[in-house]
C-alpha cells in the first residue's frame, strides 16, 4: 500500500477525524484502482497484440493478393496467346476458302464465257440460215409476180 497525503488546507478543513476517515476511504478503493489499472494496461496490451496481429494479417493479405495477381496476370499471359493463335488459325483458314472461291468463281466465270460464245455462235448461225430462208421466199416471190 502507498503513502496518501492529505494537503494541509484540506486537512484544516475536514478536521482529523474527517481526515483519517477519508484516508480510510482512498485505502479501501486502492485494490480497486489498482486492479483497474492492472486491467486497463492489459487491455492496452492486448489492443496492441491486436495491433501486430492486424499488422501481419494484412500483410499476409497482400502477399497472397500479391500471388493471386501473379496468377492471374500468368493465366491472361497463357490465354492471350491461345486466342492468337486460334486467330491465326482462323486468319489461315478463311485465306484458303478465299483462295478456293477465287479460285471457283474463275472457274463459273470461264464456263460462263464459253456458253455465252457457243451460244452467241448458235444465235448467230441460226439467223444466217433465217435470212438465206427470209431471202430465198423473197426470190421465189418476186419470180413468181415477175414470170407472170
Amino acid at each position: 500500500m502507498s503513502v496518501i497525503a492529505i494537503p494541509r488546507a484540506l486537512r484544516d478543513k475536514l478536521g482529523d477525524e474527517a481526515t483519517s476517515d477519508l484516508v480510510l476511504v482512498f485505502k479501501s478503493i486502492e485494490p480497486d484502482l489498482v486492479k483497474i489499472k492492472a486491467d486497463i494496461s492489459k487491455d492496452l496490451a492486448t489492443k496492441a497484440d491486436l495491433s501486430i496481429e492486424i499488422g501481419k494479417v494484412n500483410e499476409r493479405i497482400s502477399v497472397e493478393i500479391g500471388k493471386v495477381n501473379e496468377r492471374i496476370s500468368v493465366e491472361i499471359g497463357k490465354v492471350n496467346e491461345r486466342i492468337t493463335l486460334e486467330i491465326g488459325k482462323v486468319n489461315e483458314r478463311i485465306t484458303e476458302e478465299s483462295g478456293k472461291l477465287k479460285l471457283e468463281i474463275e472457274k463459273v466465270r470461264s464456263e460462263l464465257s464459253d456458253k455465252i460464245e457457243k451460244s452467241s455462235k448458235e444465235n448467230i448461225k441460226w439467223m444466217f440460215l433465217f435470212w438465206i430462208g427470209q431471202i430465198a421466199v423473197m426470190a421465189a416471190i418476186i419470180k413468181f409476180m415477175v414470170v407472170k
